[in-house]
């Protein structure tokens, strides 16, 4: 993801740099592609990938909402610790 957020990619130049095989960061792409984060086009022998900035745009969005309420939860529950941690003895 890090690589491709510089711009498309063919799949032998995201597995170039990593230290697993060819068919593994196969596996991993198809996942990405089937969960809607990436693209990928063939054309001729060469698979190239891209970002899909609106999933991404999406997941980022649920992410705050979340990121939101779970935050909302831990300030309430500080409160409660600050609040008990004075009454015991």
């Amino acid at each position: 993801m890090e690589r491709l957020s510089r711009g498309e990619a063919s799949v032998s130049e995201l597995a170039e740099p990593l230290a697993m095989s060819l068919p593994a960061v196969l596996q991993h792409l198809q996942l990405l592609e089937a969960s809607g984060i990436i693209e990928s086009e063939k054309t001729g022998r060469v698979r190239t990938c891209r970002i899909n900035r609106k999933a991404l745009r999406t997941a980022e969005q649920w992410l705050a909402q979340r990121r939101s309420t779970w935050e909302r939860h831990l300030d309430r529950l500080g409160d409660y610790l600050a609040e008990t941690k004075g009454t015991k003895k």
